[in-house]
C-alpha cells in the first residue's frame, strides 16, 4: 500500500497545489492559461513525440479494446439520455462524452509514468493517438446533428476535421507515427531537447488541472452527473478489464488500458459542452466530482495491478 500511496499522493498533491494557487489568487487565470498553452502546445507534444519515436510498437490491441468499450458505453448513454432521462440528442451526446472521455493528458501521462514507467507510456501513446480524435469527433458530430438536424454533411465534417487538426496532442502523435513508419532516426540533440521539454509536462499538467478545478462549480442536473461519474469511474474500467481478459492482453497492456479507462472526465468534454452551450454546467460538475472521487478509485486500480 505504501507503494501505491507513493504514486498517487504526489499526483494529487500537485493537483491540490494548483487548486490552492487558483482559489487563493496566488496565480491569476492569465498565468494558468499561459501554463496550459505551454503544456498542451509544447511540453506534452514533445513528450509524446519522443515516446512515439522510441521504437516501441506496443499498445495496438489495448487501443482496440479501450475504444470498443468506450463506444459501447457511449452508445448506452446516448440511449439512456434520449429514452430514459428525456434529454435532447445533443445533451445526450455530450453526457455520453462525459462518461467516456478521460483526462489522458493532465492526469493519464503523469500517473502512467509514475506507475508503469516508460513501457507504460508507450502503451498509453496508442490510446492517446485516437482518444481525442475518436471521442471528441464523435461528440462534435452528435452535437452538430442534434442542434442542426438539417445541417450539411460538409459542415459537420469540416468542424470535425478542424478540431482534430488544431489539437497539438493528436498531431504530435500522428507526426511520431509517420516519422517512425518512415524509419527516420531522431538526432541525439533533438531527442534530448524533446525529453527535457517533455519532462516539464507531467507536473505542469497536474498543476494546471488543479487550477482548472477551482473554476468548476457543482450545479443542477445531479442525476446526470451521478450517472456520468458511476459510468466513467466504475463501468468503463470494468468493461475494459473484461474485454482485456477476453482478448488475452498482457499484464502491462491490461493495467494501462484499465487505468486509462478509470481516469476522471477530461476538461475537453466541458470545453466542447461550453462551445455548443449544451450542458456546460453538468459537464463542469462531472469533471470536478469525478476528479475528487478518483483519488480513491485510482488508488484501488493501482493497488490491484501493483500489489
Amino acid at each position: 500500500m505504501s507503494v501505491i500511496l507513493g504514486i498517487v499522493a504526489p499526483v494529487f498533491a500537485i493537483v491540490a497545489m494548483g487548486w490552492a494557487a487558483a482559489a487563493w489568487k496566488w496565480m491569476d487565470q492569465a498565468g494558468f492559461r499561459a501554463l496550459i498553452a505551454f503544456t498542451f502546445s509544447i511540453a506534452s507534444p514533445a513528450l509524446l513525440f519522443a515516446g512515439g519515436t522510441s521504437g516501441s510498437t506496443q499498445g495496438g490491441l489495448a487501443a482496440f479494446v479501450f475504444f470498443m468499450a468506450a463506444l459501447i458505453v457511449y452508445g448506452f448513454v446516448l440511449w439512456l439520455g434520449t429514452r430514459r432521462l428525456g434529454l435532447p440528442l445533443a445533451d445526450s451526446g455530450l453526457l455520453a462524452l462525459n462518461c467516456t472521455f478521460g483526462n489522458t493528458v493532465m492526469m493519464g501521462i503523469p500517473l502512467t509514468a509514475a506507475a508503469y514507467g516508460q513501457a507504460g507510456l508507450a502503451v498509453l501513446l496508442a490510446l492517446i493517438a485516437l482518444h481525442s480524435m475518436v471521442l471528441l469527433s464523435l461528440g462534435t458530430i452528435v452535437a452538430e446533428i442534434g442542434l442542426n438536424a438539417h445541417a450539411p454533411v460538409g459542415r459537420i465534417l469540416r468542424a470535425t476535421v478542424a478540431g482534430v487538426v488544431r489539437n497539438p496532442i493528436v498531431m504530435s502523435v500522428l507526426a511520431a507515427l509517420v516519422w517512425s513508419t518512415l524509419g527516420i532516426p531522431v538526432p541525439d540533440a533533438l531527442r534530448r531537447t524533446l525529453e527535457l521539454l517533455g519532462a516539464a509536462s507531467p507536473p505542469l499538467a497536474l498543476f494546471c488541472l488543479g487550477g482548472s478545478l477551482a473554476t468548476f462549480r457543482l450545479g443542477g442536473a445531479l442525476t446526470e452527473v451521478a450517472w456520468a461519474v458511476v459510468l466513467k469511474l466504475a463501468a468503463m474500467p470494468l468493461l475494459v478489464w473484461g474485454l482485456c481478459l477476453l482478448f488475452g492482453l498482457g499484464p502491462l497492456e491490461t493495467a494501462v488500458a484499465v487505468t486509462t479507462a478509470a481516469l476522471p472526465t477530461g476538461a475537453n468534454a466541458f470545453m466542447l459542452a461550453r462551445r455548443y452551450e449544451v450542458g456546460a454546467e453538468r459537464s463542469g460538475a462531472t469533471v470536478l466530482v469525478s476528479t475528487l472521487i478518483s483519488v480513491v478509485t485510482l488508488a484501488g486500480v493501482l493497488a490491484w495491478f501493483r500489489p
